[in-house]
């Protein structure tokens, strides 16, 4: 009998859960682990002090404001310190946005390859998750407009997308903000800025600046190398950031996170040793991967797509279970609607020769 013990509400049960990356492989003494978009280079040194200072105080309560962190934030991109929220990891800000604009009945779009986290975020909250279809794996902006309804309170754009690592200009953000009706909210999820060097980028600050329906989502997870500490923070107008706080947890960010993140962000040189690896390894595991027939999409992520034919035996998923046998863990992005592809973080030199010369073994092997 269905009354017989708590239901969740409607819609919850319709959930996919979020699947993570792999983190191992089990029987290999060394492993890769290039399936979570991490910073080969790990954190800061700085960073990791700052954590480990912490270590001495762990009876204490964190400030519940995240005070000192916001500051150091707004001081690195010129941004005014109440605009700011942050959050354990940009996940749970997603999450409090949707708690916050989404109810029973509403609508939240987001592109048909983007972050599995939004259509979970929104149906969780009774809202409808509505896929707006891509082009050549990239968000369209048409499409996007195409599914507003009366019904549509948020959408949700990941720039550059996860997991394809495409991106929309700047000009193209502009142009959906403006088509969409000013009720509805519009979640610049900028989690991969820090790695973009196209001159016609653009993160999305002065969009925030200017708007009143605006948000921007950033991660301390990938170019910072804090993964482990869940760290996130969203800059937006000052309406949407008291509507936020008044439902975030009291102390959702931890103090370890909060002193490492400040020694992270403020230290520009490994941020520049960071990109430049990034810079470095980008076109050289594109060019080489694709020297052996793969197909690898254009990517201004630190990771991206490749490609495998489906034919003699050369599938993405026999390509993964032969990686992984030599300790390369890449991610399977089947559940994007991507069966026939492996998604990939840049690592370090010795893992990305590994992947290619593996990659190499791979597609000389008969099915």
């Amino acid at each position: 009998m269905t009354g017989s013990r708590p239901q969740p509400r409607p819609g919850v049960l319709s959930i996919s859960p979020y699947v993570p990356g792999k983190s191992g492989a089990p029987g290999v003494a060394k492993v890769f682990k290039l399936s979570s978009n991490e910073s080969p280079l790990g954190p800061s040194a700085k960073a990791i002090e700052a954590y480990n200072s912490v270590g001495k105080h762990l009876e204490d309560y964190p400030d519940g404001a995240a005070t000192r962190l916001r500051e150091a934030i707004a001081g690195v991109y010129g941004l005014d310190p109440d605009r700011i929220v942050c959050g354990a990891g940009s996940d749970d800000i997603l999450h409090l946005l949707a708690q916050a604009y989404l109810a029973d009945g509403d609508e939240a779009i987001y592109s048909q390859y983007g972050f599995l986290v939004y259509p979970i975020a929104t149906m969780a909250t009774g809202a409808k998750a509505v896929m707006a279809p891509e082009t050549d794996l990239t968000t369209d902006v048409d499409a996007i407009l195409g599914c507003v309804t009366p019904r549509t309170k948020v959408v949700f754009l990941a720039n550059p997308n996860n997991p394809t690592g495409t991106y929309l200009p700047y000009e193209a953000v502009k142009r959906l903000h403006r088509g969409l009706p000013g009720n509805v909210l519009l979640v610049l999820d900028a989690a991969y800025a820090d790695y973009v060097s196209r001159n016609d980028y653009a993160a999305g600050f002065e969009l925030v600046a200017e708007s009143e329906n605006v948000v921007m989502c950033r991660t301390f997870s990938k170019i910072h190398a804090l993964a482990a500490l869940r760290l996130g923070w969203m800059v937006g107008p000052a309406h949407i950031v008291d509507v936020v706080n008044r439902i975030r947890g009291p102390f959702n960010v931890n103090a370890p996170a909060i002193d490492a993140g400040i020694a992270a962000i403020t230290d520009a040189d490994h941020i520049a040793r960071s990109r430049a690896h990034n810079d470095r390894w980008m076109p050289w595991l594109a060019a080489e991967i694709g020297k052996l027939g793969l197909e690898v999409t254009p990517s201004v992520g630190n990771f991206f797509l490749i490609h495998f034919p489906g034919t003699d035996g050369h599938t993405a998923q026999a390509a993964d279970a032969f990686l992984s046998a030599r300790g390369l863990v890449l991610r399977a992005v089947a559940s994007y609607g991507l069966p026939n592809a492996l998604r990939m973080s840049v690592g370090t030199e010795e893992a990305n020769r590994l992947v290619v010369s593996s990659l190499a073994a791979f597609m000389e092997k008969a099915a």
